[in-house]
């Protein structure tokens, strides 16, 4: 008896494009209070177990491409770790089980991008190189240069873009990246900077 294939379903751009087109547009995207309460929630939930996360909403192959696509967003640098450091597809996961009504425009929107990278390069986008993955973001990135054939996939990965970056902002990482100082007493008011005031055009005289 032969194994079961290993090879991803292929899926027609028709029907990735069915999928995102049953969305409704608002839910493409998220409200800083949405992506602030479930960020809450999920670091709750990594907290109260040292379990390897399994997602209750993401397919295996999905969780896969939201870790690589949310480490493209946010990168890891010499100031902090990169989104999944942060635990940014776990609170993704959340916010999907959290609210239904966005669980088609996510999962239509991930099938969108595998759709592009396999009409153009014959592969899902987890294996294509960074440079064959960076010309299919490149042309969804930026929408006011996007070409209208693209606006699916740009209002994908627009808000795809923005709950990581709300996701990640969120986190004790994310804040200490800000460097965020908080509210703080000042001892001692000394008035406003004199640079500041030369910029606005002002003087206390």
């Amino acid at each position: 008896m032969n194994p079961p294939s290993l090879k991803p379903r292929r899926t027609s751009r028709r029907d990735a494009l069915k999928v995102l087109l049953a969305a409704p547009a608002a839910t493409f995207a998220w409200t800083e209070a949405e992506a602030a309460q479930a960020a809450a929630s999920a670091q709750a939930a990594r907290a109260a177990t040292a379990k390897p996360f399994v997602p209750k909403f993401f397919t295996a192959a999905e969780y896969r491409l939201v870790n690589v696509l949310a480490d493209i967003v946010i990168p890891k640098d010499e100031r902090s770790g990169s989104a999944t450091d942060a635990g940014v597809p776990e609170f993704m996961d959340f916010m999907m089980i959290d609210q239904p009504a966005r669980q088609v425009a996510m999962r239509g929107g991930l099938a969108w991008l595998d759709v592009e990278c396999q009409r153009r390069h014959d592969k899902i986008f987890l294996n294509c190189t960074d440079a064959e993955r960076t010309v299919v973001l490149d042309d969804i990135a930026w929408p006011a240069k996007a070409k209208p054939d693209f606006a699916h996939g740009v209002a994908f990965f627009t808000n795809f873009r923005d709950l990581t970056a709300s996701g990640f902002w969120t986190t004790r990482m994310g804040i200490d990246d800000l460097q965020y100082m908080g509210n703080r007493s000042v001892a001692r008011w000394n008035g406003c900077p004199a640079e500041a005031l030369k910029k606005l055009g002002v003087s206390y005289e």
